[in-house]
């Protein structure tokens, strides 16, 4: 499982030209799902995320989590994270997760999250999405488990 995390001040997710999904300031997360995911790979996905210290302190330092700045989730399903890019010009998605089993995990994902008490919003599985965000920093990280 993969997540691009993106700081964030505004972000929101577009369907079909309707808003499905927006938050305010916190944490835009584009989740790949792997054939060799499962739920607890999901559950420590989560805790990662939720505590990665990419929020700056009063100091400016980045040493506190989206919790600690009582942020917001916007979650959006993203199989092309989850590309094989080594060989060619053109992306292998074999590792990808079945879409069933994906859906199952981002499902899984965004629930475990509203249940810690995150406000949490979500794209739409499988769907042409439009996301429009303002990155704050830029601060972008990669994370696997």
């Amino acid at each position: 499982m993969q997540a691009l995390l993106q700081r964030v001040t505004q972000a929101s997710v577009r369907v079909d030209d309707q808003i499905v999904g927006e938050i305010g300031g916190g944490l835009l997360v584009f989740l790949g799902v792997n054939k060799s995911d499962s739920e607890e790979l999901c559950q420590k996905m989560l805790e990662k995320v939720l505590s990665y210290r990419m929020f700056a302190d009063e100091n400016g330092k980045m040493n506190l989590n989206l919790k600690q700045v009582s942020g917001e989730l916007l979650v959006v399903s993203q199989f092309t994270l989850v590309a094989d890019t080594q060989k060619g010009l053109r992306p292998s998605f074999s590792s990808a997760g079945l879409p069933e089993e994906s859906f199952r995990l981002y499902s899984s994902f965004i629930e475990l999250a509203q249940n810690q008490g995150v406000k949490v919003q979500s794209g739409q599985f499988g769907a042409d999405m439009q996301v429009s965000l303002v990155n704050d920093g830029p601060v972008t990280f990669l994370l696997s488990v």
